[in-house]
């Protein structure tokens, strides 16, 4: 890697200053030794490099058959994760292999990144999958059981596109 990019971005994540503005007035300048500013620019940059390595992750391990996804369609199209900003969307098969997997993968980017995965935000939803598996599951990867229909990105996903409500 270019040792002038690495100079940078450490410029820009580890320095800096500001003020804070109390009842109008300024405070003493504040250094900033880490983290990006409220507001930087160079936030959702950053934020796609890092989330991209968790697609390569994914891809790596649906590449050497370490994870099954989901085939769609006639012409064998594997779908094994959806990603959109900070919205991801793991697809997979109900097999034990794929649940350790998961949780390979989701503890794994958190250790590289440095990013926390939150779990209170996250779901499993099973598609013609027994509850007994989707109980243990759950437990597994310690986050809640969600259910069809579900919002993804704003639109429902799993509803009878042909309903009025929908």
């Amino acid at each position: 890697m270019c040792e002038k990019w690495v100079a940078w971005m450490k410029a820009c994540v580890f320095g800096g200053s500001m003020y804070i503005l109390v009842n109008g007035s300024p405070t003493e300048e504040i250094s900033i030794h880490r983290g990006l500013k409220q507001g930087d620019s160079l936030a959702p940059y950053l934020f796609f490099l890092v989330t991209e390595g968790f697609s390569g992750l994914t891809r790596n391990a649906v590449d050497l058959n370490l994870f099954e996804g989901f085939v769609m369609g006639g012409n064998g199209l594997e779908v094994s994760h959806l990603q959109y900003a900070d919205d991801t969307l793991c697809i997979r098969k109900d097999s034990v292999e794929n649940l350790w997997m998961m949780k390979a993968l989701l503890r794994g980017f958190e250790m590289v990144s440095g990013l926390k995965i939150n779990l209170f935000k996250s779901s499993l939803i099973g598609v013609n999958i027994p509850g007994d598996f989707m109980t243990i599951a759950c437990n597994f990867l310690n986050c809640s059981q969600g259910s069809l229909p579900f919002k993804y990105l704003g639109l429902l996903v799993g509803s009878n596109p042909k309903s009025l409500s929908t």
